[in-house]
């Protein structure tokens, strides 16, 4: 059996941002810092930080007046920032760029008076966050279905603005539908969908024409990575999501000459190596890497940390 590691894979730029982010405060503020929802969709990320005296909250009323509190890497609505105001909280937002950028488009449309149409999954931490930072009229929708449910008229002057970690097929589908419906529409394509979905998506479609079976190394609740489990098995792999090695069974890979493994964008590069030790064990004797797209994309701390690096 052989292995074939995706590139890209795991940890995105804002991922990377949002956990140094938890890690200098805690280092230059000491224990504890608190931090509403998981600072990114991993266990292990979030039980490493928590080691470290990270405390994660479900909710603001549960960090004391005045605490230092982060935001998680996908964003919060502006009434937990008006929260986090009124009860003095010393706030850190690890707010990945790219989903602020799209917060920044749906203000920018609504003000122009269109309504919001927001592709995005319902429930979803980001979703959640970016219908409460537009004001005025937004509609979430999934898939190009509840276009047609939409309680618009046609000659509505409508834009729209994505979840940054949906399938660049499934959008492009819901936009058409948009366009398809609307006479007057605005959006920026799929541009909002950001580049390490874009490149861990292209990766595993590349990997799943050269394997039988592909791992993907994500948690259940990581939007990204379910999709990237999904990709596999549409071009053809059997595709299994898995939270670690320990989720790893021989039935899994049995018959396979070749596994693929990659992983979502908030999974750790240690877990990938942990799943590769796992496969050695059941027979793996060699491991490849196939080329893909190399990523140099950086993205700064908030200005008050950045001095403690």
């Amino acid at each position: 059996m052989r292995i074939l590691l995706a590139e890209p894979r795991g940890f995105c730029a804002g991922v990377v941002r949002a956990i140094e982010i938890v890690e200098r405060a805690l280092a230059l503020y000491g224990a504890p810092v608190y931090v509403r929802h998981e600072i990114v969709h991993n266990r292990h990320v979030v039980e490493g930080l928590r080691a470290k005296g990270a405390v994660f909250v479900a909710e603001l009323h549960e960090v004391p007046e005045g605490a230092l509190t982060i935001f998680s890497a996908h964003g919060v609505a502006r009434a937990v920032e008006q929260s986090a105001a009124s009860r003095g909280l010393d706030v850190l937002d690890a707010t990945c760029p790219l989903v602020t950028k799209v917060h920044v488009e749906g203000r920018r449309y609504a003000k122009e008076g269109r309504a919001v149409i927001l592709i995005g999954h319902r429930g979803h931490p980001e979703v959640e966050g970016t219908l409460g930072q537009i004001d005025g009229e937004v509609h979430l929708v999934a898939d190009a279905a509840d276009v047609a449910t939409l309680p618009l008229a046609a000659d509505r002057k409508v834009a729209y603005v994505t979840q940054t970690t949906l399938s660049v097929d499934d959008t492009r589908a819901v936009i058409e539908a948009i366009k398809a419906r609307f006479a007057d529409v605005l959006g920026p394509g799929t541009r909002d969908i950001c580049y390490a979905t874009q490149n861990r998506q292209t990766a595993v479609r590349d990997l799943a024409r050269a394997c039988e079976v592909v791992l993907v190394v994500g948690s259940a609740n990581s939007s990204n990575s379910n999709r990237l489990r999904e990709i596999a098995e549409e071009c053809g792999a059997r595709a299994f999501l898995i939270a670690d090695a320990g989720a790893l069974t021989s039935a899994m890979v049995k018959g396979a000459a070749t596994v693929g493994l990659t992983a979502g964008a908030s999974a750790p590069e240690r877990l990938v190596e942990e799943v590769v030790a796992a496969l050695r064990a059941l027979g793996a004797a060699e491991v490849g890497t196939l080329p893909g797209i190399t990523e140099d994309v950086f993205f700064r701390l908030p200005q008050r940390l950045q001095a403690s690096g």
